[in-house]
């Protein structure tokens, strides 16, 4: 495995959008790979960018959802001009390194070259899975930025080379992505040689027809308030199609305990990074919503201080912060001694869909009108979300279930129903930021209250564009922003207005 993931952190090198000049073979690198098999570019720009997809912006979404602070508590809400990267690796440019590589899966098939033959599956298997982790990727994007290079992005190589790519509109972004999603898809043939390098659901090609649906009903329920008809459309087509149908079927990325360039990303930040990681802690936010149910999930989502989960107080001024807080996971947590640490173990996977949050989203669905139902229905996916969240944070049993479904504050009250579906799921969602961020930015909730002591008086509704952007691409830069407003963290992104 060791040798295998070397090769494939060193398949981007080729992939520069530079070119290096016609000297021949002067130039070449003999222990830098040139050329690489779609294999092993899918498997780079799986294991390079799909768990931070989740840990993205590790001190931004998290900090804008209340699930993690600075132990000082500074919470500025300052510009965040964050690259095009993971954040959480800011020398992993998605553009020129993973989108790239899935790029080249594609042109390499398109031309039938010997490097996509069948030993890397069948040439439309291939294609579909490099398409539908395309859109994958690019929808992070856009839900981070808006508008961003789309059409004309990853063109900047000799043929038809583009190094200044317009900003595509976000619902063009959308209505493109959801048209991918969906053919890829139908391009799918089981029978088929499944493809190679798939180190997320090791060619299992139905998997990756669940996977496309599941995406495509999240990104759906962004136009409830741009296009609704659109939205419904693209929703019930995808619940069809098939989504994930229990525990059995969440995606998981699995990392490798020993492994480093494959270690979980929190394990990563907070038992080698050091200092600036373990400064980030739990907020009273969280924390105090759980305490006040009685959450059996709390012990499992922080470490014990002094018999309790601390949560550090959100917002406030760093000198009134006193004491120590929680971090995520529990305390002195090995894998061997309490498995159920999902957060800071090396080897813990990263969640990037779960069957609770499926639940979730089918409650809201019928909330909303997307799918038909009664409240009773709603009640339904929404206590099934529940149960199946305390099954995959290892804390379900029957009387304990009932105890917390009795409790006031839990128990589906239709006149605020939305309120709580929308609040569970962003206490199921610990960590996965980014997309309770989104959820927040699309129906307010959960009702968090903005810090205090904020450069703006909101939560922010998306983050900058890259710092250097004005002087790399200035003319599409200023386009983009006279479209869609100031690059700035209180502006609202097109499925947000």
């Amino acid at each position: 495995m060791k040798k295998i993931l070397a090769i494939f952190l060193g398949c981007a090198v080729f992939l520069a959008a530079c070119n290096p000049g016609d000297f021949g073979s002067t130039n070449d690198d003999p222990t830098k790979v040139i050329v690489a098999p779609t294999k092993a570019l899918l498997a780079n720009a799986i294991q390079v960018n799909l768990p931070l997809t989740v840990y993205n912006g590790y001190s931004v979404a998290n900090d804008y959802m209340q699930y993690l602070t600075p132990g000082t508590s500074r919470v500025l809400y300052g510009a965040r001009n964050s690259a095009w990267s993971s954040s959480f690796r800011e020398d992993l440019n998605i553009y020129a390194g993973p989108l790239s590589n899935l790029q080249r899966i594609i042109d390499l098939n398109n031309s039938n070259d010997p490097l996509a033959d069948n030993t890397n599956g069948h040439r439309d298997n291939q294609l579909a899975v490099a398409r539908i982790l395309k859109a994958y990727y690019f929808w992070w994007m856009t839900d981070r930025y808006g508008d961003i290079p789309y059409s004309e992005a990853l063109k900047g190589t000799a043929g038809g080379a583009n190094f200044s790519p317009r900003y595509d509109p976000q619902k063009d972004i959308y209505y493109d992505l959801f048209k991918e999603l969906k053919e890829a898809t139908a391009q799918i043939k089981t029978s088929e040689l499944p493809v190679a390098g798939d180190i997320l659901f090791k060619g299992n090609m139905n998997k990756w027809k669940m996977f496309a649906n599941t995406c495509r009903m999240m990104m759906a329920l962004r136009l409830i308030k741009n296009d609704y008809a659109k939205g419904k459309t693209e929703f019930t087509e995808a619940l069809a199609g098939g989504v994930l149908t229990g525990n059995a079927d969440n995606v998981m990325y699995v990392h490798l305990a020993n492994e480093v360039y494959n270690n979980n990303p929190l394990y990563t930040g907070y038992s080698v990074a050091g200092e600036s990681f373990n400064g980030q802690v739990m907020t009273n936010s969280l924390v105090d919503y759980m305490k006040s149910k009685d959450d059996p999930r709390l012990p499992v989502y922080g470490e014990d201080l002094g018999g309790e989960v601390k949560g550090c107080p959100y917002g406030i001024p760093q000198t009134s912060v006193i004491g120590f807080f929680s971090r995520p996971g529990r305390s002195a947590c090995t894998n061997t001694s309490c498995p159920s640490n999902f957060f800071r173990a090396p080897g813990a996977p990263t969640p990037i869909f779960t069957y609770a949050q499926v639940l979730f989203t089918l409650a809201e669905a019928v909330k909303v009108g997307y799918i038909s139902g009664t409240e009773a229905d709603a009640e339904n996916y929404y206590a099934d979300a529940i149960k199946a969240s305390f099954e995959y944070y290892g804390v379900y049993n029957s009387v304990g279930y009932a105890d917390y479904m009795a409790n006031p504050d839990v128990a589906y009250d239709p006149a605020n129903g939305l309120e709580q579906i929308m609040s569970q799921k962003w206490v199921h969602m610990f960590l996965q930021a980014n997309e309770a961020w989104s959820d927040y930015r699309r129906t307010g909730y959960p009702a968090l209250v903005p810090a205090a002591n904020g450069e703006i008086d909101i939560i922010p509704r998306r983050e900058g564009y890259p710092v250097d952007e004005p002087q790399i691409n200035g003319a599409k830069y200023q386009e983009a922003v006279q479209r869609q407003g100031p690059d700035a963290l209180r502006t609202r992104m097109w499925w947000d207005k």
